[in-house]
């Protein structure tokens, strides 16, 4: 008999979970989310879920209106579709063919939001059941959208066809893989063909969504139906849907991408094409979506100079499509002076911490900023994790009405402009200049904005054909940033400072005074205009201004930071987080400049203040922590009055997210902890330990409450792999400067640092960022050996295990080969005698590795422990020797010859000569296996 529930715990459950949705009432939605927590643990539970969130009627048992009903489906598909994501090995075998028997009816369900929820659950059980875990779904949802025999309700066609739509996009690879000689796609792609042919315009889309999810992994399955797809896409391009359409411009320009080849023969149509979909401002994600065919080609080397014919069909587009529009406007009014309101919840954006990036081979921080743009695009629909009818924790219809808070249109048609500005150059300015001299001084502001907007989109790629227009042109951009309209000031703002490159390479202090110094001033004015937004403007302009000019910003410090310090009193918490940035990029690239007691007495009272007024909770920590990193590099030991204080919070911060996360992994009604706190003080925490002199960063790591070393082993273990990444360049920073405070805790620490290399698990779960966290370890680890000595000697086997692993696998990038490389050298310092046996396994690897590392202190102090290993153990080099004898030739001294550690590494070549010469005939070896240049090298540096 099939399963059927007992009523009491129905209707219990029932009640839990309509009052989980109980806005209204807080007290009785937290306990029934208690309660629900608690109904995990019954082996049922799934089956109750089902029964509910499957029943189109209201049960027998349950007394509720249609609509209560409908809340408790909905909240029951939720809790089930969590339950399988979070727990799908410990559902009983029962409980799931119940589920996957139950589930697909309510794909027929009348009510649109429960057919998506239905889709939602089947995808997360194919999801995490792999493909053969429910092998019977595919064909079931194919046929249900196929409706051959004509007994399939419109509503379960549609409902198919978006449950279908949802398991190819979390499926994408495992759709492509064989089983059993078979690979989905193989049925799945014809068939997605074929529905684009459906009289209902709601499948069509799905179904040319679906194949776009496809295309940029090139599986074969679609590569073989390309031709056929391509026919689809021209017979669908007219489509009376423009959702359709809309999915007809995204296929062209993912089919860009894979097959250029197969776009270029019909240029031309598809230029007429996308124009007159871009046009179609009615629709304005169509016409964004056309206007990115623009982008995509005009970034594709293989395409680009075939939209050459055509640039004056389609910038005149991109021109008029930069224009606000009337409703963009009327969102846009009423801002004018608005810089005494306090901002909304919502207009704070979140900001996320960006970890320590991974330490390179030359010991230096990799470090990669990102544009302060008009038309940065961030994420995008295809990066949306939400599943439909889940609500977005920072989601808001303000936000997403508001014009400059989205990729639209407008914005897009400005990049794709840079971008053909970057290709075609002069042209492109040629084409703009008409419209830039008609609308530059125009009198209607929305048509003076954009050709601002213009103007700034093509600074970049017409740098040298605007240079002799920019003595008229950028004075006449000064006097904009007093316009009466916000927007023009705002954009102007921008375009100054994508011209700042200009006006900071000027080189007479002359000209300086006449263009530079006047555009400096005009965008810090800005900072503290009247209207939020210009203010946020000018700071992003003076954040990109500051990077253009360098170091050669530093005699103007005084007023710069001056003006920060009325911002702090002035900003609200929005603007706060981008005055920060200017903070931390006038520290980065002016550095101990910084460290004048004049700027030291303007500038740190700002930002303690702001330090004691921001919450250990507050979102706005993170940048502020990131910013003081900054500020305590530049001002090193000039920092130490403001270090203890800051490095106390730091490791609290740190214990106190260190507690929530554990007992949010005891206790799922609790939220998890935002790990952008631990990340950004973990990398202050390493900054201070740098800045200040080593008898204060020991005083201050001695002192810590907890042990710093106690919290940094939960860090180095933690599950996201920026917190990670933070915690190997601590673990590397304090091997360097406060290693005897480190040397108790080894023990413990290194043998999380070596199953950290387990190369296995890397390369498994095919993450980018891995590599990161790895580098770090082997930087880490690298000054470790340094200081450790011979107390590594227990730890050898495993690490030389790892090294050996990491540096024999293709896959892995060359950058972690360097740094393998060099902690793998600096191993050998102090357990050469250790090594030397082994040094069969890893003499080619290493030496191939190192050969492309700069000649640096990390690279002298690697080759050295080298070396010494080849010296107790010479006779096992024989293959490898013509490889050392190059290396030796090709090592550049000049760079080495700088602390103790690497001062002896010319004498310690000679003598590896020395022993290779009294072993053997080294002339002879030398002629017949080193190059000629090599050996005249030898020759010159060495004695033979």
């Amino acid at each position: 008999m099939a399963w059927q529930p007992d009523p009491a715990p129905l209707r219990q459950l029932s009640g839990f979970l309509k009052d989980s949705l109980s806005g209204h009432n807080k007290t009785a939605q937290k306990h029934a989310e208690e309660m629900l927590h608690e109904a995990k643990k019954s082996p049922d539970i799934n089956n109750y879920l089902t029964y509910l969130f499957s029943s189109s009627q209201v049960p027998p048992e349950l007394s509720y209106s249609p609509e209560e009903y409908h809340a408790v489906r909905s909240a029951a598909a939720v809790m089930l579709k969590n339950n399988i994501r979070t727990g799908y090995k410990t559902i009983p075998p029962a409980s799931l063919a119940l589920v996957r028997s139950s589930v697909p009816l309510a794909l027929q369900d009348k009510n649109a939001s429960i057919r998506s929820y239905a889709g939602n659950v089947i995808t997360e059980i194919v999801s995490r059941g792999g493909i053969l875990g429910w092998p019977e779904i595919l064909p079931q949802l194919l046929a249900f959208v196929a409706n051959d025999a004509g007994t399939v309700t419109p509503e379960a066609q549609e409902g198919a066809m978006a449950a279908l739509a949802k398991v190819c996009e979390d499926n994408k690879k495992a759709l492509d893989k064989d089983y059993g000689g078979q690979r989905p796609l193989s049925f799945i792609i014809p068939k997605l063909i074929e529905f684009t042919a459906s009289d209902k315009p709601k499948i069509r889309s799905l179904a040319l969504g679906s194949i776009n999810v496809f295309i940029p992994q090139k599986p074969q399955a679609l590569l073989g139906n390309l031709d056929t797809l391509l026919n689809c896409l021209f017979q669908l391009a007219n489509d009376p849907s423009s959702d359709v359409r809309r999915q007809v411009c995204r296929a062209f320009v993912q089919i860009v991408e894979i097959r250029p080849d197969k776009i270029l023969p019909h240029i031309e149509g598809l230029v007429d094409y996308m124009i007159a979909q871009q046009r179609k401002i009615e629709d304005e994600e169509l016409a964004c979506d056309a206007a990115e065919f623009w982008l995509t080609v005009g970034e594709h080397s293989e395409l680009w100079q075939s939209l050459g014919p055509y640039l004056n069909k389609i910038i005149p587009v991109l021109l008029e499509s930069m224009v606000y529009s009337e409703e963009d406007i009327a969102m846009l009014e009423g801002g004018a002076d608005d810089a005494e309101e306090d901002d909304r919840i919502q207009d704070i954006k979140p900001k996320f911490a960006t970890s320590k990036t991974a330490r390179l081979t030359n010991g230096e921080d990799a470090t990669e900023s990102s544009p302060n743009g008009g038309y940065v695009k961030v994420g995008g629909p295809e990066e949306d994790d939400l599943d439909e009818g889940e609500i977005e924790e920072f989601d808001d219809d303000d936000d997403d009405a508001n014009p400059e808070d989205r990729w639209n249109l407008r914005k897009c048609s400005a990049a794709a402009l840079d971008v053909f500005a970057t290709d075609f150059k002069n042209p492109v300015f040629e084409t703009i200049l008409p419209y830039l001299m008609t609308n530059l001084k125009h009198e209607e502001w929305p048509y003076r904005e954009a050709a601002v907007l213009a103007l700034g989109a093509v600074a970049e790629g017409c740098m040298a054909v605007v240079t002799p227009h920019l003595p008229e042109l950028v004075p006449y951009l000064i006097s904009l940033l007093s316009d009466p309209e916000p927007l023009v000031r705002q954009i102007t703002c921008w375009t100054l400072g994508r011209y700042s490159a200009w006006g900071a390479s000027l080189n007479t202090p002359a000209l300086r005074a006449q263009f530079f110094e006047p555009m400096m001033e005009g965008i810090l004015m800005k900072m503290l205009d009247s209207n939020k937004r210009v203010q946020e403007a000018g700071a992003s302009a003076f954040a990109h201004l500051e990077e253009k000019a360098g170091a050669s910003i530093t005699p103007y410090c005084a007023p710069i930071i001056r003006q920060f310090v009325q911002c702090f009193e002035k900003y609200k918490d929005r603007n706060m987080f981008i005055l920060y940035d200017c903070v931390q990029t006038l520290a980065e690239h002016v550095g101990h400049g910084l460290a004048q007691q004049e700027l030291i007495d303007t500038l740190m009272p700002a930002l303690i203040n702001r330090w004691h007024r921001v919450s250990d909770q507050s979102r706005e920590l993170f940048p502020l922590l990131e910013c003081l990193s900054y500020v305590a590099t530049a001002l090193s030991e000039s920092f130490a009055p403001f270090a203890q204080p800051v490095f106390v919070r730091c490791i609290r911060i740190i214990h106190q997210n260190l507690e929530e996360y554990i007992a949010a992994v005891n206790n799922p009604i609790l939220d998890t902890p935002d790990k952008d706190f631990l990340i950004t003080s973990l990398d202050l925490l390493s900054a201070i330990i740098q800045a200040v002199d080593e008898k204060q960063s020991a005083a201050l790591v001695s002192g810590s409450h907890p042990s710093l070393f106690e919290l940094l082993q939960f860090c180095m273990e933690d599950p996201e792999n920026e917190v990670r990444q933070s915690s190997y360049a601590l673990l590397g920073d304090c091997a360097k400067y406060v290693f005897p405070q480190l040397k108790p805790f080894l023990p413990a620490l290194l043998p999380v640092l070596i199953k950290q290399l387990d190369l296995d698990a890397i390369l498994d779960e095919q993450i980018e960022e891995n590599f990161s966290v790895v580098n770090n370890a082997c930087w880490s680890a690298g000054e470790t050996s340094i200081q450790y000595g011979k107390g590594m000697e227990p730890y050898v086997p495993q690490l030389l295990s790892r090294y050996l692993e990491i540096l024999s696998n293709p896959e892995v990038p060359k950058s972690v080969n360097e740094n393998v490389a060099i902690a793998l050298g600096r191993l050998c310092l102090e357990n050469h005698a250790v090594m030397a046996p082994h040094i069969l396994t890893f003499s080619e690897p290493f030496l191939k590795s190192i050969s492309t590392v700069d000649y640096t202190i990390e690279k002298a102090s690697a080759f050295k422990g080298f070396c010494l290993v080849v010296l107790d153990n010479p006779s096992a080099m024989e293959k490898d020797l013509a490889r050392l004898f190059t290396a030796i030739a090709r090592y550049k001294m000049e760079e080495s010859y700088k602390t103790p550690l690497t001062a002896d590494l010319q004498k310690l070549f000679q003598h590896t000569l020395d022993v290779y010469k009294s072993m053997t005939d080294i002339n002879a070896f030398l002629a017949s296996s080193v190059s000629p240049t090599d050996v005249s090298l030898l020759r010159t540096n060495f004695t033979l």
